[in-house]
């Protein structure tokens, strides 16, 4: 099912979160930012001391309720023009289970966009589960809705991780892309080996990411075919109640700098101060876990996006580190204009470290 007939509302209402009813268009501020803050009652919940198991890790976990493959890139073409490529499949379920066909309770909603200095290109599909339309297959891995797909490439290596080499493509009304990503280090597991808190009252989810991709392929845009190749980062997150009901919205980056080194950080907002968290992430891929609160992210400076303020220049600092950075986007319009709208860009990176990334604000 394409973005024009489907239904209705959505979005990583599955972004850290889910889709909790079909039938409510937009959920209270007081279950949390869309809804991710909605009781857990029946679902499984994340719970610390339990180590991911690949290449089942890599598929989907339907006794939870909120899940998603989260891609982006940071690509240049052959002048140096600088793109960003986001690639999304979130699952939601309506209810603890598994089943074929109809009886499925899953529902697959997918988001792709690229951005380039001057125009925001996005595109998004909502599919359900059980009947052929969407769905993730751990190995060989697949994930798909409709004909958008991330998958192993035929020429991965044997015994490589199911995510090491992938294809990607994806398609919208003025633009496609056709990728080729190859990790060049290990999966990162987040926060306490994968748990990841979310709140001071312990809402987690289980996460990890593949931060060390190459790429290269192609973007098709109303100018023309554009050969590009760049950095990706792929992030793997499932939980069933990922917020704290005050949460209202959430400023997260993905960071690569120009030494190889790489950091995962946000801010979760709520009435008080918030809450941050963040994982340094060695050269080598080993990742150090930080403290909540260990973290600073302050806006410097607001664009106006889809008639309203957003926070689109940052100072991030990170004490422990060394860090002290101010992130800029390639262009301040990078809105998400889906069911449930939100800014998702590509970022420089300048002061005590050098490099580009990702960042991604909701509830504004």
């Amino acid at each position: 099912m394409n973005d024009d007939a489907a239904p209705g509302f959505l979005r990583r209402s599955l972004l850290l979160g889910g889709l909790a009813s079909l039938a409510v268009p937009r959920l209270a501020l007081a279950q949390g930012f869309a809804g991710l803050g909605t009781t857990a009652e029946g679902f499984s919940v994340p719970a610390p001391g339990k180590p991911f198991v690949f290449p089942r890790d890599h598929g989907a976990h339907p006794h939870f309720r909120i899940e998603w493959w989260y891609l982006t890139a940071n690509l240049e073409g052959p002048d140096g023009t600088p793109y960003g490529v986001q690639w999304t499949l979130f699952r939601s379920a309506l209810a603890p289970r598994e089943a074929e066909g109809w009886q499925s309770p899953q529902i697959w909603l997918g988001h792709a966009a690229i951005t380039t200095r001057d125009k925001q290109f996005v595109a998004e599909r909502l599919s359900r589960g059980g009947i052929g339309q969407a769905g993730v297959i751990a190995a060989p891995f697949a994930a798909s809705i409709d004909d958008w797909r991330l998958a192993r490439r035929p020429d991965a290596p044997a015994g490589a991780d199911e995510l090491s080499h992938v294809a990607l493509q994806a398609s919208g009304t003025e633009f496609s892309y056709d990728l080729r990503l190859t990790a060049t280090g290990p999966l990162v597991p987040q926060g306490q080996n994968g748990y990841s808190v979310k709140s001071a009252a312990g809402q987690a989810s289980f996460y990890y990411s593949q931060p060390f991709y190459t790429v290269e392929g192609t973007l098709v845009l109303p100018s023309g075919t554009i050969p590009v190749t760049g950095q990706a980062w792929l992030d793997r997150e499932w939980s069933s109640q990922p917020l704290a009901s005050d949460q209202t919205g959430w400023d997260w980056f993905s960071l690569h700098f120009a030494s190889g080194e790489k950091l995962m950080g946000f801010r979760l907002r709520d009435s008080g101060e918030g809450y941050t968290s963040a994982t340094w992430i060695a050269a080598n891929g080993t990742p150090t876990p930080l403290p909540a609160g260990a973290l600073s992210v302050v806006p410097l400076g607001s664009s106006k996006v889809a008639g309203r303020a957003v926070p689109t220049r940052w100072q991030v600092r990170l004490p422990a580190r060394g860090l002290d950075i101010v992130t800029e986007p390639i262009n301040t319009q990078a809105w998400m204009a889906t069911r449930t709208p939100y800014w998702e860009g590509p970022i420089t990176i300048s002061g005590s470290h050098k490099g580009r990334g990702y960042l991604e604000m909701t509830g504004y």
